[in-house]
């Protein structure tokens, strides 16, 4: 147990800097809009968010494939390196066509970290301790979010600016690989040789994923609420500082830390909750999950309206609740797909999810930044991620574990 708690937390600051460089992008985008004059226009930086995602989603599940087929340390240690090294790389681009590319090489390497995480910590712990380990780990990547809201302040400070915070963060990553290596350790597979050779099996993973009816429902719900996820944490701080005439600073602070804050609580709140229903129900990490959900529908209305009513506390309470419904829901998406799949299938179904899920927030990425160059008002836009939480809410009830997982 000592192993399997020691693996979460070598992979904390892993999760954390994986989210880091996401955020402060976002938090940082007058500074760096200003510096390289030839990204021009809003849709132009969305596609450039929208490529990282694309690139990210056709990547991850190769990434899974070999965490799953060969090794999830040698996979995990890999991609932190190198992404670490591109990040480094991003903090002395020149051009848009320079900082595209750099993000472009950013998805490729950062994609074959999550599921090969994740599934590593579905391998050191059982059903009793799973969302809980996963909780832990997710908080990792709240807490680079919040670290990443700082970043405005960085880039408005005129003895660092925005390039720093890139060089900071990729050196950190690039000299944290060096130890996660020495300490990080694969679990031994056991391969069910009765279910290995079932025809689903010999079809290959792939075909055996495509073929679960439950894994295409969790696709699904995986994918719709993270449409509305991707925007709030990469245009956020550029909409609250518009609506409400804020400093960069501040808006980023304010778009990452209130609901990553609320999320990193309730992503442990989640974890318990998920581990103690399921000593009673094989569904409890389903029920728990659709408890985020719920959470979710009012936080996006209340995130489209706030400007319009010109309320920053509206902004905020909605944010703070958005975060407590996107912890329930984050914590509990692995372990439900360990309840659906065979354990050595886990990293390449997670892969498969993140490319579905990546490819859309892309789309969601370039077309949020094309709607705001047509100026459809704000509570339009989050009135339809609405009721696609609400679709997404339905689809994870009907999912069904199979017994004993």
């Amino acid at each position: 147990m000592r192993r399997a708690w020691l693996v979460v937390g070598l992979l904390f600051p892993v999760a954390l800097l994986n989210y880091l460089d996401r955020q402060m992008i976002a938090s940082m985008k007058v500074s760096v809009m200003g510096d390289i004059k030839d990204i021009g226009t809003e849709e132009n930086w969305g596609h450039m968010l929208a490529s990282f995602k694309w690139v990210y989603a056709i990547c991850s599940p190769i990434g899974g494939y070999i965490a799953d087929r060969f090794s999830r340390k040698l996979t995990i240690c890999g991609s932190l390196f190198v992404w670490s090294l591109i990040t480094w790389l991003t903090g002395h681009v020149g051009s848009f066509n320079e900082l595209y590319w750099a993000r472009t090489l950013m998805g490729i390497s950062e994609a074959f970290y999550i599921p090969a995480a994740l599934a590593l910590i579905a391998d050191y712990h059982t059903a009793g301790t799973r969302s809980r380990a996963i909780g832990v780990h997710q908080m990792g990547i709240y807490c680079g979010v919040m670290v990443g809201g700082f970043a405005g302040f960085v880039a408005d400070a005129p003895q660092l600016g925005w390039r720093f915070m890139f060089d900071f963060t990729g050196l950190a990553g690039i000299l944290y690989a060096i130890p996660l290596l020495l300490l990080l350790r694969d679990v031994p597979r056991q391969v069910d040789t009765q279910e290995a050779l079932s025809p689903t099996a010999r079809g290959g993973a792939l075909g055996e994923l495509l073929c679960n009816r439950n894994f295409i429902l969790l696709v699904f719900y995986f994918t719709l609420p993270a449409l509305a996820a991707w925007v709030v944490r990469d245009w956020m701080p550029a909409i609250l500082q518009k609506a409400f005439d804020i400093s960069q600073g501040k808006a980023g602070v304010s778009a990452a830390l209130y609901w990553q804050g609320a999320a990193l609580l309730s992503a442990i709140l989640g974890g318990w909750l998920a581990d103690r229903w399921m000593r009673h129900s094989d569904r409890g990490r389903i029920y728990v999950s659709a408890i985020g959900m719920m959470l979710i529908v009012p936080a996006m209305f209340g995130v489209g309206n706030a400007p319009a009513l010109n309320s920053f506390a509206l902004a905020i309470a909605s944010l703070v609740l958005f975060g407590v419904g996107w912890g329930f829901f984050d914590c509990n998406n692995m372990p439900i797909l360990s309840q659906i799949v065979r354990p050595h299938m886990r990293a390449t179904g997670y892969g498969l999810m993140n490319f579905v899920s990546m490819m859309c927030g892309g789309l969601a990425d370039w077309g949020f930044g094309r709607m705001r160059d047509m100026e459809i008002p704000l509570n339009v836009i989050f009135g339809v991620f609405a009721m696609v939480c609400v679709f997404s809410l339905l689809l994870v009830l009907l999912i069904r574990p199979r017994p004993g997982a």
